[in-house]
Order: structure tokens, then C-alpha cells, then sequence
């Protein structure tokens, strides 16, 4: 609330208001951070997705050719469309599976954790690049050393065309497999 509060003048339980009242009509979701004892250093601040990316790029005056030279613009704007497809394929689940994510003081990031019960945990990161390195794992692999057991996988999602293992549990997925049929 304050990184939003500075520039808008506002203060931090004005702007508090505003996101409430984004969230309630459902323009606007905070998405809480994911914590552990077993992890130090965590960050606990939440992340704001808003609820549809083309309301996104119409507010910002983006078209594709815009978000084409604005790749950070891009990889967010992925990330939220990711994160609200993800969403809507887990509400058809019998188990409730809650969103979260992580990150920590020493810049691991993992974009959504899903969890499910006290069971089952997997990472989720959205890339909009057309590769993919070990490197872009690294996140993840955080977040699996510090779960153990409950770690089930880890994604990349990202710009490319094939799916391929980076091993133990981790994968690299076409974004587009979100929605196209896997058969």
C-alpha cells in the first residue's frame, strides 16, 4: 500500500479503500504471500493482480504492438493473465486449491504457489521469453528445498513450443498448454 500511496499522494488507509473496493468488484485481486518457519527471509508483502489483462491494456493505452516493445509491461501482464486462468481451471477442482506466491530477501521468486491442503505444494513461474535455462528454475528450486516432501512440481510457463524436464519435478510448459488441449 505504500509503494501505491507515494505517488498518488494518498494515504496508505485511503488507498487500502481503493483496493478494497476494486477487490469487491472483482477488478482487482491481492494475492497473500506464501510463508514457512522452515524458510528465513521471506518477504511477506501481497501481490495485486487486476482481474482482466484487456481492461489492463485498455487503461494503460496498450496494443499488441506496444506490449511488443514494452516486455516488462508484458511478462506482468502474462504473468496476471496466467494467474486468473490458473485460477478458473482450479475452481472446477473438488479440493480447494489456495494462491499464493513467494519471494525472498535474497531475490528467489517463485510467480504462484498452489496449494493444496497441507498435503501437496507446486510452483508456478511465468516467463514471456521464448526460452528456457536452468537458471530460470531457480526460484523454484528454493521453494522445493525448503518444502521437502510436499514439493509435487515446478513450472515454467513460457513463449516457447515445447515442453521439456529440467529434472526433479520441474518443467518447462508452453503458456499456451493453459488453454489448448492436451491430447
Amino acid at each position: 500500500m505504500t509503494d501505491l500511496a507515494g505517488p498518488f499522494r494518498l494515504s496508505r488507509p485511503t488507498i487500502r479503500d481503493y483496493v478494497t473496493l476494486l477487490e469487491r468488484v472483482f477488478l482487482l485481486e491481492e494475492v497473500s504471500p506464501w510463508h514457512s518457519n522452515r524458510l528465513s527471509r521471506l518477504i511477506k508483502t501481497p501481490k495485486l493482480h487486476i482481474g482482466d489483462t484487456g481492461v489492463a491494456c485498455a487503461l494503460l493505452g496498450l496494443d499488441g504492438g506496444a506490449l511488443r516493445g514494452d516486455r516488462e509491461t508484458l511478462g506482468q501482464l502474462l504473468e496476471t493473465f496466467a494467474y486468473q486462468e490458473l485460477r478458473r481451471q482450479a475452481s472446477w477442482h473438488d479440493d480447494e486449491i489456495r494462491f499464493h506466491h513467494f519471494r525472498d530477501k535474497d531475490d528467489h521468486e517463485v510467480d504462484m504457489v498452489l496449494e493444496r491442503g497441507a498435503r501437496e505444494l507446486a510452483g508456478v513461474e511465468v516467463k514471456a521469453g521464448a526460452t528456457v535455462t536452468n537458471a530460470d528454475f531457480r526460484g523454484l528450486r528454493k521453494l522445493a528445498a525448503g518444502v521437502g516432501k510436499r514439493f509435487t512440481a515446478g513450472v515454467v510457463l513460457y513463449d516457447g513450443e515445447t515442453s521439456a524436464s529440467f529434472g526433479d519435478g520441474l518443467y518447462a510448459v508452453p503458456i499456451r498448454a493453459l488453454w489448448e488441449d492436451g491430447r
